[in-house]
This record gives C-alpha cells, structure tokens and sequence, in this order.
C-alpha cells in the first residue's frame, strides 16, 4: 500500500515563539498534528482545522498541575472579528498582570510566559483562525492554548492551580469510542472522542474482500479435475466455481468479516469503547454474526460509508453515542437519590471540600455557571469564603473538582436547577 502524502506544514515565527515547550509532531494518515493545530489533506486543498483538541487526559494533566502561580484565561471568540478578539485577550491579559503584582507572584519563572502572551496579541493569523471560546494556561514552563467551539464568560484567574471549571462540560461529556467502516471495496477503523476522529492503521489488513480471499479462493474457488480428452491428447481442466449464487455471495463475505473481525479484536482487545458499525444495511447483521467484540453497539451509520467524508461519518456515529453520556449521568442521580440518608451523600460545600481533599468523593455533581470564591487550608480544614475575587482566593467550586479528578472520581457540570437538591454541589461518597 502506498504510503499517503502528509502536507507540509510551515510555521511563522510568532507561531513558534508561542511553543515554550516543544510538542512531538505525531503522524497521521489523514494530517498531521502539531501540538494542538491539525491540518488535513482533501485532494489538492489543505486546509486547517479552526478548532483544537481537548479531551479527559488534557483536563487530568491540568488538574494536576499546581504551581505558583498558574494563570488561567477564558474568554469568548468571534471567527469573524480578529481585532475584537485581540482587545478582549488584551483586557483579559492585563487583569492576569494586576493579579500577580498585587500579590508580587510575577516573578523571573513567569517573564518568558507572559512575554509569550503579549507576543501572541501581535499574531494576526491566530487571531483571525477561532472557534467560539479560547483557553489560555501559562505556568512555570507550561503555555497552551486552546480554540474550542465553547462560548466561555470572559474570565481571568491567577492561584496556584489551573482553572478548569469552564472546560468540564466538553471533557467530562466526552468518550472514547471506534467507528469500524464496511464495504465490500475497503475497511476502516477510526478511533474518536466527541472532538477528534483519527483512522487506526492496520498494517497488514485485509484491504478489501478479494484481497482477505485470495488464498482462500485459490483452494477453493480453483478446484478442478479433469475432463473428456482434448486435443493434443491433453484434458481439458473443468472449474467448479464457488462464487455465484446468493448463498455463495453471503458465505464469501462472512469470511471476509471473519478476517477483519480478527485485526479488530487484536487491536481493541484491551478495549472497553464502544464500537459502532458503518455500512449498508445487508452487511451489518453479517458483521454481528461473527463479531467476538463485546461492545458492538446494535445501532449502526447505515448507507455506504465509501460515500461519507470523515466529518459526516464522525457526526452520524457521535449522534449514537451521546445518549449514553446522559445515561451515566442519569444512573449517577439516581444512585445519588438512592443513597440521601445513608452517610453516603451530601450538598454542604464545607463538606464537600474538605471531602474532595481526602479523596472520599466518588462522584460530584456541580453547577458550571456559578463561582464560589474562598480559601481552603488542607493542613487546617479551615475554609473561607468571599464574596468576590481577588488576588487571594480560588473558585472553591474548581477546588472540588481538581481534587475529585485527581483522585479518580467523576465530575459532572449542570446548570444549578439540575444538581440534586438544587444546591452549588453535591457528592456522592466511596464512604
């Protein structure tokens, strides 16, 4: 198989200078992605990807940072309007400055950062290529940003944590899941989250149904014996054909998907993801029928996936997916519910921050469009909150979660009418 040609990729020097921390570049058969930004190949166009990235390990590796200071800023996006963009990061980048001279936090460790965030204000192309939200995270070493299709309140943060509070509704409402693409002309498989599908290589697979039976067809597709004598003296082979006939068309596409279900289980034999089906609607309960992998999903894409680009088949299959985010959201409520009056629950924030330290929280519902501003001592217990940010305090709401993240819990973000007992917060403990 020929190997696909990845476009190449240049790099201005605003764009580089923004790097502090080189990211590898990770080749793909349909772009290539350099820390954040993808570009993809369609026919003799490249084009670029206007949004970034984001998924639970991101959100994980945020969480656990801590350092003093970390910045985090929010702010809203118009694809259309660049200068508006630059003045509300300017606005936003100035709060961060007052933020750490008041407190003296800007120190030496700080300087390349924030040189790296005024630098950005001068680069016009990153400006005019947004989605509908930007993340920015500058730490000691650490400068990231992210373009994702999330409005987000202007907001400015400076503690000795990220602030992660506005990203937890795409990441925590994201999965893992596969797409495996039938069709008797070629098979693909596509790893995906809610954001991101990318095609699984799998060298040395079948690349079509004639290509899985030619061995197999040569046994048993050839047989022959001999016949009346011909000319020459020599016998005349007769074939018996093996490939004609309904039964026969069926029989040569089950061991087609017998081959393939093989490649799949050997790449996804660790896997707990859902795996969804493409393809027409024949070919399907074919598939199931030798399928040894324990998640196929019984709804599939139908129509011929040879004729859905990447983006339309990513959409069809997230459709399938996204009812069962909600689910496990609904089963976690109603275990909640379950479980008032046993210990197991609570909706007292003191509670739930100093539980959310201990790693007792086992999973954490939270409202996403409020903030709770305050001061957590670990070493004490002791918790203080404020009526309005400063310089001194966090949002103890994001507290929580950081430290329910950390430990291994589950965080879900909801409007506050939708967390149970309409509190800020509520928790559902391991003990």
């Amino acid at each position: 198989m020929a190997h696909p040609i990845y476009p190449r990729v240049r790099y201005d020097k605003q764009i580089l200078k923004r790097n502090i921390l080189p990211l590898p570049f990770r080749l793909k058969r349909n772009g290539i992605k350099s820390g954040k930004s993808v570009f993809h190949r369609r026919g003799k166009r490249r084009t670029m990807q206007l949004m970034d990235f984001f998924g639970t390990d991101d959100l994980r590796r945020l969480a656990e940072r801590q350092d003093i200071p970390c910045i985090s800023i929010f702010m809203t996006t118009q694809r259309t309007d660049a200068e508006q963009n630059r003045i509300r990061f300017k606005n936003l980048l100035g709060k961060a400055g007052r933020m750490l001279t008041a407190e003296n936090k800007e120190n030496r460790d700080m300087g390349e950062e924030m040189k790296s965030a005024r630098n950005l204000l001068e680069d016009l192309p990153f400006w005019q290529h947004q989605s509908d939200g930007l993340a920015l995270f500058m730490g000691d070493g650490i400068f990231q940003t992210y373009r994702l299709p999330l409005p987000f309140e202007d907001l400015a943060v400076v503690s000795n944590r990220f602030h992660i509070m506005p990203l937890l509704p795409l990441a925590m409402n994201d999965m893992k899941f596969y797409i495996l693409a039938l069709s008797q002309k070629r098979v693909r498989l596509f790893r995906c989250t809610r954001q991101e599908i990318e095609r699984v290589d799998l060298e040395g697979m079948p690349e079509d149904l004639e290509d899985a039976l030619k061995y197999d067809d040569l046994e048993r597709q050839l047989q022959f014996h001999t016949g009346a004598a011909g000319t020459g003296g020599r016998r005349p082979a007769i074939f018996h054909g093996h490939g004609v006939g309904t039964d026969d068309a069926k029989d040569r596409i089950i061991r087609y998907f017998q081959e393939i279900d093989k490649w799949v289980h050997t790449v996804m034999r660790e896997e707990n993801s859902p795996l969804i089906l493409s393809g027409v609607e024949f070919l399907l309960p074919l598939y199931k029928e030798v399928s040894s992998y324990p998640r196929l999903m019984e709804q599939g894409i139908l129509g011929n996936p040879d004729e859905l680009g990447e983006t339309e088949l990513h959409k069809k299959a997230w459709d399938l997916v996204a009812p069962h985010i909600r689910k496990a959201q609904e089963d976690a409520i109603a275990r909640y519910k379950d479980s008032v009056g046993t210990g197991k629950t609570s909706n007292d924030l003191e509670e739930i921050i100093t539980s959310a330290a201990h790693g007792r929280i086992g999973v954490l519902f939270i409202a996403g469009d409020t903030q709770k501003w305050g001061r957590f001592d670990p070493d004490s217990g002791m918790i203080e909150f404020h009526q309005a940010q400063d310089s001194r305090n966090e949002d103890l709401l994001n507290l929580a979660a950081v430290q329910t993240l950390t430990k291994g819990g589950d965080v879900y973000v909801m409007k506050q009418e939708e967390v149970p007992d309409d509190a800020v917060a509520a928790a559902l403990f391991r003990y």
